[in-house]
């Protein structure tokens, strides 16, 4: 479809120079005209980047422009909007229409209940409330605190306007509508994970601002590495009551009892019981995959995951759970397949062409800040954050699934492992100087999942348009 431009036309532009100073002579502020009564016929989105640049619409969001149809606007003295006085220019106003810009500062979910939704139009002698649904920028979500959680565990949907969220659709049908608690700014949602949903994809909600979706990682299982419960395959050797490789006698039942069953203390309760793990300690605990099959082969994974996704939109996830608190010393160190020795940020295995990535819980936005997940919580690392991938988008390389299959493929040693080292870093600009590691952490559900951000457009038809 053809794209149209919508242009104003030339005789707005001349009334624009003609009303540029407010002079009270003007015929606009005539009185003959401040008793003429208002009506509102239809109220007009006005997008020129849309295949439709003036469509008649029941809603409109901050920061959209909006035309009014109807008759007796010409003379117009003043417009609130749920409230807020809003400037519009009277150069483009008429007697049947008028546009007025939506005002980013405009209230929506904190209005007063009686200006809500509406839009109030005064003149001097004459005055009109309109009802129209008045919402904020689309609603996005960012992140989930538990993407593949047990019937009964609360889930937590972080994001921006996600005011009033009523309903909240699950992969595969299931609808919930009661027990949502919602955060009064939008940023959050939380509901309690119903029994019998054994579909994965996006999670949709519905709220004051309208729809919000998730990416496609919601309860989704199809891309298992390793779970400790039969899915995948743990691979291990060398063995001994003092060393840093994990077997299948150091795995433990889920201390929350929620029934998701054995997962791995990435710092085996055995070394924790020696005295923990002392400053300077790289490859301090280690965990891997047998490497084999398909375990070593994951092109079995591109039937859910096309080998051309982009890493951007592919992504790792574990489940994490820390009882107690984490904070000031310890990492965990994730590699694509076992040619690291796990020491850590700032060592040779972190080199800028490097498969591995890291995971810091302490550290946020530059900050160190104790960490505590009494419940589970998911940890999502996008492939594109892999040294390896980071350094290849960084200069403008184009790099997919495919890559990380074939980089798994070529390697000697195809075991994917996590393991934890206790070394002095700098991460964030924030330096950690390392101390006695006794922290009980929990890790479950290795996988590989879809993490495409999803937008949900307002008005679906433009995402088929054909620009010029």
């Amino acid at each position: 479809m053809r794209r149209m431009k919508h242009i104003i036309p030339l005789s707005l532009t001349l009334m624009t120079l003609l009303f540029s100073a407010c002079n009270k002579e003007d015929e606009y502020f005539d009185a003959k005209y401040q008793s003429v009564p208002i009506t509102v016929k239809q109220i007009y989105l006005e997008d020129y980047e849309s295949s439709v640049p003036d469509r008649p619409v029941t809603f409109a969001r901050l920061g959209q422009m909006i035309r009014i149809e109807g008759s007796g606007l010409f003379g117009m003295k003043k417009v609130f909007i749920n409230g807020y006085e809003t400037y519009f220019n009277r150069a483009y106003v008429t007697d049947n229409s008028m546009l007025i810009s939506l005002n980013l500062n405009t209230p929506v979910a904190d209005a007063e209940p009686e200006d809500r939704d509406i839009i109030r139009l005064v003149k001097e002698g004459a005055s009109l409330d309109y009802e129209f649904t008045i919402r904020a920028s689309s609603p996005t979500v960012s992140r989930i605190s538990n993407t593949l959680p047990q019937a009964g565990e609360l889930v937590t949907v972080y994001g921006t306007g996600l005011h009033e969220t009523s309903k909240v659709l699950l992969p595969g049908g299931t609808v919930i509508t009661d027990g949502i608690v919602s955060d009064e700014e939008g940023k959050w949602y939380s509901f309690t994970m119903p029994s019998g949903v054994s579909v994965g994809g996006s999670l949709l909600s519905e709220g004051a601002n309208g729809q919000a979706s998730s990416p496609g990682y919601f309860n989704y299982a199809d891309c298992i590495v390793l779970d400790f419960d039969g899915r995948g395959n743990q691979g291990f050797w060398d063995w001994t009551p003092t060393g840093s490789m994990i077997d299948d006698t150091d795995l433990s039942e889920d201390p929350t009892q929620s029934g998701r069953g054995l997962c791995v203390q990435i710092v085996p309760q055995r070394l924790l019981d020696a005295g923990g793990i002392q400053p300077g300690k790289p490859r301090a605990a280690e965990c891997w995959t047998a490497g084999e099959g398909n375990d070593g082969d994951w092109s079995w994974m591109f039937s859910y995951i096309p080998a051309n996704t982009p890493l951007t939109d592919v992504a790792l996830q574990f489940d994490v759970l820390v009882p107690g608190t984490w904070t000031a010393t310890g990492q965990i160190q994730v590699s694509l397949f076992n040619n690291f020795n796990f020491g850590g940020i700032g060592s040779d295995d972190d080199g800028p062409n490097n498969q591995v990535a890291f995971y810091v819980p302490y550290i946020v936005d530059g900050a160190m800040e104790p960490f505590s997940a009494p419940a589970w919580q998911t940890v999502t690392i996008p492939f594109s954050q892999f040294n390896k991938y980071a350094t290849a988008i960084s200069n403008k390389e184009t790099v997919t699934f495919q890559n990380v299959v074939d980089d798994r493929n070529a390697a000697t040693y195809k075991n994917f492992g996590i393991g934890f080292a206790n070394t002095d870093f700098t991460l964030e600009g924030v330096e950690v100087k390392a101390t006695t590691f006794a922290t009980d952490v929990y890790l479950d559900n290795w996988r590989i999942v879809p993490c495409k951000s999803v937008v949900i457009s307002d008005y679906p038809e433009d995402d088929e348009e054909v620009a010029d």
